[in-house]
C-alpha cells in the first residue's frame, strides 16, 4: 500500500483519472453546493417546492443511472459516454440563464421537468458513471481508486470556497464558471489519453483485469442483477440510510446554516468556506479510509458511516450555535468517504466486478433517487410544519434503523466472495 502511494503520481493513468475527476466535481461543485441557497433566498420557493425541484431531478436521475450503467458496463473503460456528459455540461450557463429561470416563473411544474432532464443528463447521473470509471481504471493499472476519487473531493472543496464569494457577488457567476470548466475538462479528454499508448499499458496494465474486462457482460447478465436478493437488501439499505443523508445534506442543511447569520451574504460566505473546509478534509478521508478498510474490514467500515451519520445529523438537531454546528458539518468528511468507498468495495468484493457500473448505479445510486422522490417532498413539508431542528432529529431515528438492519443483512468480508478479494 505505501508504494502504491508512493509511485501513484509516475502513473500516467492515475494522473488522468485524478485530473479528470478533480474538474468534473469542481464543475459541479461550483454551482450544486449552492443550487438549495439559489433555490430559497433568490427564486424564493418553499420547503416543499424545493422538494419537488429534488424529486423531479431524482425521477429523471434514476432511469437515466440504469442505462447509464448498462451502457458503460459495454462501453468497458471507454469514455465516450463521459464526453457526452461534459459537452452538455458546457451548456450549464446559457441553460440557468435563459431557459430554466424563465420556465420556472412561467409555469414551475414544466420548468422543475425540463432542469430535471438537463441537470440529470448532464450531472446527476453522469457522476457515478466517470466514478465507476475511475474505479475501473484504478483495478487495472494499479492504482487506488479511493486516492484519485479523492481528488474529486478537492476539486469540490475549492469550487465551495469560491462559490461562496461569487454567488454574493451576482448568483449567475457560478452557473458561467462552471462552463468554463466543463470546458477545460472536455480538453483533457480530448489530449490526455494514457490508455492509447502501448509503452505506459504495456508497464502499468494488470493483464487478469484486462482479460476481465474483454469479456463484455451480455445484457441478460446486467438484467440479471435485480434478480439478486443480496442487491435488494442493499437497495433497501440505502433507501431507508444514505437517501436521508442526501435530503438532509442537500435540500436542507444550506438554508438552515445560513439562518445563524445577520444577512443571507454573511451566510452565504461563511457556508462557502464551511463547505470548503469540510470537503477538504473529505478528500483527506477519500484517501485515508481504503488504509482504514483494509485494516477493519468494509463491512465495518459501511456501519462506521452509518454511525457518523447519526450522530452528524442528530446534533444538527440539539446544537443552537453556528459554531457548534460548523464543528458537526465537519464530520461529514468521514461519513461520506466511507460510505462512497466502502458500498463501492461491498460490489466489487460479493459481485461479478465486469457489472461493477450496474450494480453501482442500481444498489447504490438508483437506489438513493428512488428514495429522493418518495421522501424530499414529504420532508421538505414537514420542515416547513415542525421546522428545521425537529426534522434533523427524526431523520436521525430513521437512520439509526436503518443501521440496524444493515448489521444482520450486510454479508461478512469472507462470505461469498464472487467479486475481487479484499
Amino acid at each position: 500500500m505505501s508504494t502504491m502511494h508512493t509511485k501513484a503520481f509516475s502513473n500516467p493513468f492515475y494522473r488522468a483519472s485524478s485530473l479528470q475527476i478533480l474538474l468534473f466535481f469542481a464543475g459541479w461543485g461550483i454551482w450544486w453546493s449552492f443550487f438549495q441557497i439559489w433555490l430559497t433566498t433568490k427564486q424564493g420557493f418553499s420547503g416543499a417546492e424545493v422538494g419537488t425541484i429534488y424529486s423531479f431531478n431524482s425521477a429523471v436521475a434514476l432511469v437515466l443511472m440504469f442505462v447509464y450503467g448498462s451502457i458503460q458496463d459495454k462501453l468497458g473503460m471507454k469514455k465516450t459516454l463521459l464526453a457526452f456528459f461534459v459537452a452538455c455540461e458546457i451548456l450549464l450557463a446559457p441553460f440557468f440563464t435563459w431557459v430554466y429561470v424563465p420556465m420556472l416563473e412561467a409555469n414551475f411544474f414544466l420548468g422543475a421537468a425540463i432542469g430535471s432532464l438537463y441537470l440529470s443528463v448532464a450531472y446527476l447521473a453522469a457522476c457515478p458513471v466517470l466514478e465507476a470509471i475511475t474505479e475501473r481504471m484504478s483495478r487495472r493499472f494499479h492504482f487506488e481508486y479511493g486516492q484519485a476519487r479523492a481528488w474529486g473531493s478537492f476539486g469540490y472543496a475549492i469550487s465551495a470556497l469560491s462559490a461562496g464569494f461569487l454567488f454574493t457577488v451576482n448568483p449567475y457567476l457560478v452557473f458561467w464558471t462552471g462552463s468554463i470548466i466543463a470546458a477545460i475538462l472536455g480538453a483533457t479528454l480530448l489530449f490526455l489519453k494514457p490508455e492509447s499508448n502501448p509503452a505506459a499499458r504495456e508497464k502499468y496494465e494488470d493483464k487478469s483485469e484486462s482479460q476481465k474486462g474483454s469479456k463484455t457482460p451480455s445484457l441478460r447478465e446486467i438484467l440479471h442483477v435485480f434478480r439478486l436478493v443480496e442487491v435488494w437488501k442493499m437497495i433497501v439499505f440505502i433507501l431507508v440510510s444514505w437517501t436521508f443523508y442526501t435530503v438532509f445534506d442537500q435540500q436542507m442543511f444550506p438554508e438552515f446554516f445560513t439562518k445563524f447569520f445577520a444577512t443571507p451574504a454573511d451566510g452565504a460566505r461563511a457556508y462557502g468556506v464551511l463547505n470548503s473546509i469540510q470537503v477538504f478534509l473529505e478528500s483527506l478521508m477519500m484517501s485515508l479510509v481504503p488504509i482504514l478498510m483494509h485494516k477493519i474490514g468494509v463491512r465495518r467500515a459501511i456501519l462506521l458511516g452509518c454511525c457518523i451519520m447519526i450522530v452528524r445529523i442528530g446534533l444538527c438537531g440539539l446544537v443552537t450555535n453556528p459554531f457548534g454546528i460548523a464543528a458537526v458539518k465537519l464530520l461529514h468528511a468521514p461519513e461520506t468517504a466511507l460510505f462512497i468507498l466502502a458500498i463501492f468495495r461491498y460490489f466489487t468484493l460479493h459481485f461479478d466486478t465486469r457489472i461493477s457500473a450496474t450494480l453501482y448505479m442500481v444498489g447504490f445510486q438508483i437506489a438513493a433517487q428512488v428514495g429522493q422522490i418518495l421522501f424530499s417532498t414529504p420532508l421538505g413539508a414537514l420542515h416547513d410544519s415542525i421546522g428545521y431542528q425537529h426534522t434533523f432529529l427524526v431523520i436521525s431515528g430513521i437512520v439509526c434503523a436503518a443501521s440496524i438492519y444493515a448489521f444482520f443483512v450486510l454479508r461478512r468480508d469472507d462470505e461469498l466472495v464472487d467479486g475481487q478479494p479484499l
